[in-house]
């Protein structure tokens, strides 16, 4: 594996470390490790391990040097032939990502703080994977970032336990107690907090000491100073010692009695509080973020509430007076960093990692609406699923129609979409800004409209797949042209599979009932009189509100309904729509025969049930056809301006009318020449087709 992290400098801090020791771990495996930063003092450490070092100005935030870093770095991974972009910060993240995008690699991060709400912060979710410490950065990412649960890996950082083997308390040479920070000089760490602490505990105790380790150069001037002015306030100055952040941490470590993480805000984990353990240096931390998960209060350490600095003098008393708590507390404690924390076993995890990303293809179908539609697109999904069997398949689809693909066994998961509602205007936006933190690797559009087409796009999926048909086609980067002989709907689809290599495709339809829902059809049926052993004709009678050109009329479907039940003895059960209510209504009034009328009164599992459950189904162009061919009902279906050999689902039984006139196909919505292509067709015609499929 070739892999490239992006950190914004290399000094000496645990995100910094973190990245060298990834690095050496690549290069001693046989693998390529690049780290691209502005430099710092662990760049020696890189060339030492063996892995290659690019000196870039990552970390800024100005327009031209992040357009300077997106073309430098796209020439990075062409060169070094990377295989994953690894953003461990948030500006170089921006710039990885993009760049790992039009390079089509793979982009993960990991989530090293608690960031504020900015747009520039959402970077930080749009990795394929999503790398955190503990579960309360998972938390946080979730709720805050609105990155899915499925992209979080829980990966902690690890500490090398021979380099900070055991020491037990109490074996410095000199006798004073010191309690120590080595934190970064940032106001959030809590050091003047400390300092206030000290203070309190330099009073009760006359050998006590404060250490402090951390880089002064690379810290602000004004905080630096105001730590300075508490010292001095604070009476301190004799008793203070600051160590060089170049130094080995191990070495201090030796130095120090107890080490003190004062963070007065969320902390995500707090490497030097592990880094103490695994050394045996007891340890006093507020009580806030992923440290708390490093620390069992009494047990592996002491917790004191942040901003607090009697408590926190207190607890640094309370191992003073008490040695017996200082072993207890760093055995437990190192033993709990060799099972959790261990380098070789988080290394060997972050391998994984690595691994699983580059195996994993993460793909979105959009099939957002109709009905009917979305039954044709299973066949694809199948395909789908055939041609990728490890991806992870997610379908796009309008709220209304989810459950259609819910118990689909070739999909993963159904994202619904609302542009009626929640997802017009700004939620638009939203919907691509949620879709985008998804990672996608390809995009297939079975919808092929202006939305999908700009969804896509928007998402900033790398391969976008669909039909070059004018409706902002252009944001496609990988189409067919439509095809120029009629095809059937599921063979349409395929023009579109074809370009991923997708052939052969097996057009039957399925559809997945609820056990729920056949009980409940069950009992509806029982109350109307209809048992098992009778025969039963649903009717459909109205195609669509934007296609009353497809409807028959409800006149030839009563005169159809009393034909049935007179001669033959037929239950009818009108099945439709909320949107069909009035056309049932005068059905009702105008029928003599008085079926079923369940118009409206059924959710998408039980109208899948009831459909399974006809013996015959007489609907126009409209979606009871395609359920029909998908749970094995035959169908008599009724066509009119819309041409069957484009819109007729494969299916073994069923009969299709359609009295072919002049102007037929015109695929408008309302006619106004007389609408002989329907008034052509008698209900005798209808009733002898429903008796054939019968037979």
């Amino acid at each position: 594996m070739n892999i490239a992290q992006l950190v914004p400098r290399l000094n000496i801090g645990g995100v910094e470390k973190g990245t060298v020791e990834v690095a050496r771990y690549l290069a001693l495996h046989g693998h390529k490790a690049v780290v691209v930063s502005s430099g710092g003092p662990l760049e020696k450490n890189l060339a030492a391990v063996g892995a290659r070092h690019y000196k870039l100005p990552i970390g800024k935030k100005d327009p031209l040097s992040v357009l300077y870093c997106y073309r430098k770095l796209r020439e990075i991974i062409r060169r070094e032939n990377i295989d994953i972009v690894h953003g461990r910060s948030r500006v170089p993240s921006l710039t990885g990502y993009m760049a790992a995008r039009a390079e089509h690699r793979a982009f993960i991060t990991t989530a090293h703080g608690q960031y504020k709400k900015h747009i520039i912060s959402r970077v930080m979710g749009w990795g394929k994977i999503v790398i955190v410490a503990n579960q309360v950065m998972a938390r946080y990412m979730i709720d805050n970032f609105g990155v899915p649960a499925g992209k979080i890996v829980i990966i902690p950082r690890g500490v090398d336990l021979e380099k900070f083997a055991f020491r037990q308390p109490g074996q410095k040479p000199d006798k004073t107690f010191r309690a120590g920070m080595i934190a970064r000089f940032t106001p959030l760490k809590g050091h003047i907090d400390f300092l206030k602490a000290a203070a309190y505990v330099a009073r009760k105790m006359p050998n006590f000491e404060i250490l402090f380790m951390g880089d002064k150069n690379s810290a602000r001037e004004e905080y630096v100073k105001k730590i300075e002015f508490s010292i001095k306030h604070l009476l301190l100055d004799n008793i203070t010692r600051f160590r060089g952040a170049d130094e080995d941490v191990a070495e201090v470590l030796n130095d120090i009695d107890v080490l003190v993480s004062a963070n007065r805000e969320q902390e995500a984990f707090g490497r030097s509080v592990i880094e103490a353990q695994a050394r045996g240096v007891p340890v006093v931390a507020t009580r806030v973020g992923g440290v708390v998960e490093n620390i069992e209060d009494g047990v592996t350490g002491l917790l004191c509430e942040p901003s607090d600095p009697s408590d926190m003098a207190e607890k640094i008393i309370r191992y003073a007076k008490d040695p017996g708590l200082r072993d207890q507390v760093a055995c437990n404690a190192r033993k709990s960093v060799e099972g959790k924390f261990a380098l070789k076993e988080v290394m060997e995890t972050t391998i994984d990692a690595y691994k699983k990303v580059l195996e994993m293809k993460k793909i979105l179908v959009f099939k957002i609406s109709s009905f009917g539609d979305i039954v044709l697109s299973i066949p694809s999904l199948r395909a789908i699923r055939g041609k990728y069997g490890n991806a992870v398949i997610k379908v796009l689809v309008d709220v209304k129609f989810r459950k259609i693909l819910e118990r689909c066994p070739y999909i993963d998961e159904v994202i619904t979409c609302d542009f009626g509602g929640r997802d017009s205007r700004y939620g638009f936006l939203k919907l691509a800004a949620r879709l985008r933190a998804e990672d996608f690797d390809i995009s297939i559009d079975l919808q092929n409209n202006r939305r999908s087409h700009l969804l896509a796009f928007l998402s900033m999926i790398p391969e976008r797949f669909g039909f070059e048909n004018g409706k902002f086609s252009g944001l496609l980067n990988r189409k067919t042209g439509l095809p120029r002989k009629a095809l059937g709907p599921v063979e349409h689809q395929g023009c579109v599979l074809g370009l991923l290599g997708v052939t052969g495709m097996d057009p039957r339809l399925e559809l997945w009932s609820e056990e729920g829902s056949e009980a409940w059809l069950k009992n509806l049926l029982e109350a109307n009189w209809i048992k098992e052993k009778h025969k039963v004709v649903g009717i459909c009678i109205s195609a669509s509100k934007k296609w009353p050109s497809k409807n028959w009329g409800v006149s030839r479907f009563v005169a159809l309904s009393d034909m049935l039940a007179k001669e033959k003895g037929i239950r009818v059960i009108l099945i439709g729509t909320d949107a069909d209510d009035r056309c049932a209504r005068e059905f009702m009034e105008r029928s003599a025969s008085k079926p079923v009328d369940l118009t409206g009164k059924t959710d998408i599992p039980q109208f899948i049930s009831l459909i399974k459950r006809c013996n015959v189904v007489v609907t126009g162009d409209s979606a009871p056809m395609h359920v029909a061919a998908a749970v094995g009902t035959p169908f008599v279906v009724i066509f009119g301006p819309t041409d069957p050999a484009r819109h007729l689902p494969p299916a073994e039984i069923y009969k299709m009318i359609n009295k072919k006139v002049g102007c037929s196909p015109c695929y408008k919505g309302i006619c106004y020449r007389g609408h002989k292509c329907m008034k052509n067709i008698r209900p005798q015609e209808v009733f002898r087709s429903i008796m054939d499929v019968i037979r």
